[in-house]
């Protein structure tokens, strides 16, 4: 049974952000998990979601269409729309191809603004929670693992992602247009991740007086506003504060807009009908685009974004090309290990296997520990699975050689999978004593 890989897309170049919220696979989802049937078309699979693309990669061993029909009806299902819209928007590669992609995406030479390392930390929580979810193999955790060293490559052997940005700086460089000097302006973020601080620290850079930070938990808004000297409030309670901001950027996981032009002519009003800026990098968005429509107020969503990212490209895309030469290089040394792999759906079910023990061993042994953080668990998963490749080597270099025997093959594959129970049959306690008796 022969293995492919398939990865399907949505992004900022295929879609407008109108169908990348629609088919938004935001916070927790049982996608990556209810792709995996019992004998169903797919047999490993992971899902990425950011503002501008959403991704699922999978690993099939039926054929194509069946696994295409099962992607998208499970994606576009849970989103609760319509498959031939979703089919019309995606992109869509296969093996090598769907590779290249991915190491692409994790090296930021897809994103938005090239270089910007926000997309490998979002690829690695994709992972992480695919692991927890279960729903990868052998097969893409190997494609992962290669794909965050292949980045690691790109960023110290080039300059590609030399002085970064991301999204939440070309907000930034977009309010500094509107507002020139920031030095008597006050912002407002409303959301506490990883985006509202990358703004945070952008606007304080070019001289914001004081940055407002409003969050869903209002722990994080307190951390957040304490490092940048700022005020942390609840995100009930923006409203109140609005007319005290003049550049409110918005970027919370919110399923449905929680700011819309009624709620902003009330902010207006008090304020004096000074000018607001609104950047909503949010999918779904935050703001309502009604509120574009009101008197000096100014609304951008990511997309609105382009313009001034391209600003910042001309002098990394001669370092994209050296890049992509470091990409084509792991993506064919990624073939080559698939290739040694012969895709043997034995061999591929022994390595899951083991992986999984492994994976579930160091969670084991994580919780024993006292005081445990990142950098232990990514050194015990290293070295649990190192030698889970170590342990397996010698059994799989003794199957690949009898699948060369003639008429061999077949019986200690058989054999494999018995001893080590791949196909998790059931075996009584007192199997060996009812074998004696019969």
């Amino acid at each position: 049974m022969e293995h492919k890989i398939y990865l399907f897309g949505l992004n900022h170049k295929t879609a407008e952000v109108e169908i990348r919220e629609k088919f938004a696979l935001t916070g927790f989802n049982p996608v990556s998990r209810n792709l995996l049937e019992k004998d169903g078309p797919v047999v490993e699979a992971l899902v990425l979601s950011t503002c501008n693309r959403v991704e699922i990669l999978c690993v099939g061993t039926q054929a194509q269409e069946q696994v295409r029909e099962k992607v998208l009806n499970t994606w576009s299902g849970f989103c609760g729309a319509d498959p031939d819209l979703l089919s019309r928007h995606i992109y869509f590669y296969t093996d090598r191809e769907a590779v290249r992609h991915l190491f692409s995406v994790a090296a930021s030479l897809d994103s938005m603004v090239l270089g910007e390392p926000q997309i490998l930390g979002q690829l690695k929580d994709a992972y992480r929670k695919s692991v927890e979810e279960r729903s990868t193999g052998v097969i893409i955790n190997r494609m992962l693992h290669k794909s965050f060293s292949s980045a690691k490559r790109t960023r110290t052997e080039t300059a590609v992602s030399s002085s970064a940005v991301s999204i939440s700086y070309a907000a930034v460089e977009l309010a500094k247009k509107i507002f020139g000097d920031l030095n008597a302006h006050r912002a407002m973020l409303i959301g506490a991740g990883e985006m509202a601080e990358l703004a945070a620290l952008h606007l304080l850079n070019n001289g914001l007086k004081e940055i407002l930070v409003a969050n869903r938990t209002l722990e994080r808004a307190v951390e957040l506003a304490r490092r940048f000297k700022g005020q942390s409030l609840c995100l009930e309670d923006i409203f109140k504060y609005l007319p005290q901001a003049d550049i409110i950027i918005s970027s919370t996981g919110a399923s449905s807009a929680i700011i819309r032009a009624g709620d902003i002519r009330d902010v207006l009003r008090k304020r004096k009908h000074r000018p607001m800026f609104f950047i909503d990098i949010a999918v779904p968005r935050d703001i309502d685009p009604d509120v574009n429509q009101l008197d000096n107020v100014y609304l951008y969503d990511i997309d609105d974004l382009q313009e001034v990212v391209e600003e910042n490209l001309a002098g990394r895309r001669e370092e994209a090309l050296k890049a992509a030469k470091i990409v084509d290089q792991e993506v064919d040394k990624f073939e080559k290990w698939l290739s040694s792999l012969d895709l043997s759906p034995t061999i591929v079910d022994l390595l899951s296997k083991g992986e999984d023990i492994a994976l579930k061993e160091v969670k084991r042994s994580l919780r024993n520990l006292p005081q445990g953080d990142e950098q232990t668990r990514k050194i015990m998963e290293h070295l649990a699975l190192s030698l889970v490749g170590k342990l397996y080597h010698e059994p799989i270099v003794f199957l690949k050689r009898r699948a060369q025997e003639e008429g061999s093959a077949e019986k200690f594959v058989d054999l494999a999978r018995k001893i080590f129970n791949l196909d998790e049959e059931e075996i009584p306690d007192n199997a060996h004593i009812e074998k004696k008796r019969k």
